[in-house]
């Protein structure tokens, strides 16, 4: 697989359930011009760790929104899965209300197009990128299905990015930079 980071992020156009589970959609990469975007694929929809990340990724979306950052989860499932798992009350195996919407790769194109692909499983490994206004890949983490993201090293790097300097290891917002 080619690398991603620091060339233009590959287009998508896929079907989406909205965050509150109301409606269904579409989204594209063109959504997102002008904005950064933290895409995140997750395996499955009613699994054990998505559920953990999606929703972490949700309480904290207001920081992103602060960074002038939009969120998308991906996963190869349909919307109306997606739809369905939303709608569904936390306490049965559902997510509840989302403050962004969960796209549907159900070709797995996207996610053969960013390398996260399982082509023997038809799933999506743990894959995060964040895109910049401009549309170019300026990271991408890409881990086992076992382990959850850190939101918190989501923010940080975000926001290293953001702050267009040399950034040291663990650097935070208002230290020195190189």
């Amino acid at each position: 697989m080619e690398r991603l980071v620091g060339k233009p992020a590959p287009g998508f156009l896929m079907k989406t359930a909205s965050g509150d589970g109301k409606e269904l959609g579409e989204v594209s990469l063109q959504n997102y011009k002008g904005k950064w975007l933290v895409m995140f694929f997750y395996p499955l929809d009613f699994t054990f760790v998505c559920p953990t990340e999606i929703s972490g990724y949700s309480n904290r979306y207001d920081e992103f929104k602060k960074l002038g950052a939009e969120v998308l989860a991906v996963s190869t499932d349909s919307q109306f899965s997606h739809q369905a798992w939303i709608n569904l009350d936390p306490d049965k195996g559902g997510l509840g209300k989302l403050n962004f919407p969960l796209a549907s790769d159900i070709t797995k194109a996207v996610s053969r197009n960013y390398g996260v692909l399982i082509e023997e499983e038809g799933i999506a490994l743990r894959g995060l990128f964040i895109i910049d206004p401009e549309g170019m890949v300026r990271y991408s983490v890409i881990h086992d299905l076992n382990v959850g993201r850190s939101i918190d090293e989501t923010l940080r790097v975000l926001q290293a990015l953001q702050a267009g300097g040399l950034c040291p290891v663990d650097w935070k917002p208002g230290e020195k930079m190189l």
